[in-house]
């Protein structure tokens, strides 16, 4: 794994972690990569001095590694703690999440860029589009799981997504 220091076409400077240098060339040509802070998808990297990784600072990567669910978990309900993720310790998998990641960030941007937002009112709309009150369209919003659970057992096709913050 690499860690680059990248910045924006604005000057905001963050990191990223990629697999080689042509998964970074790859991704960014394909638009994966963007600004944290301003999602500019302007993105280059910054000169930095070589990370030469001695066996300590070796083991103390392995052991800071971005914790990964072995499977989704369930949404959790007030008052109830979320399963304890484990550590990913091996650098194709981290590559994997790395690049799912990745990927569900874009799903956001086109989410975001097609869909009209609606807010808490999802179920309702949803609703209103589904029984013909309303002209169909793309929408997207939150519900509790309460509301996602009604709309399946009416018959209305939905699809929860997790919304992940812009950033890294």
């Amino acid at each position: 794994m690499i860690k680059y220091r990248l910045v924006c076409g604005q000057a905001h400077e963050f990191e990223g972690w990629f697999q080689t240098s042509h998964a970074f060339d790859a991704q960014s040509k394909d638009g994966l990569v963007s600004c944290p802070i301003c999602d500019s998808r302007n993105v280059r990297r910054a000169l930095m001095a070589p990370n030469l990784a001695s066996p300590k600072r070796q083991k103390a990567a392995r052991d800071a590694m971005v914790p990964m669910p072995a499977k989704p978990t369930p949404p959790v309900a007030s008052g109830q703690k979320p399963l304890p993720a484990k550590p990913i310790n091996d650098a194709a998998a981290l590559a994997a999440y790395g690049a799912v990641l990745a990927e569900l960030r874009q799903i956001r941007r086109k989410i975001q860029d097609e869909c009209r937002y609606v807010g808490d009112d999802f179920a309702d709309e949803v609703r209103k589009i589904h029984y013909g009150e309303t002209e169909p369209e793309n929408i997207y919003g939150q519900s509790t799981v309460e509301e996602y659970e009604e709309l399946a057992d009416e018959g209305i096709d939905v699809t929860p997504m997790p919304w992940l913050p812009p950033e890294q």
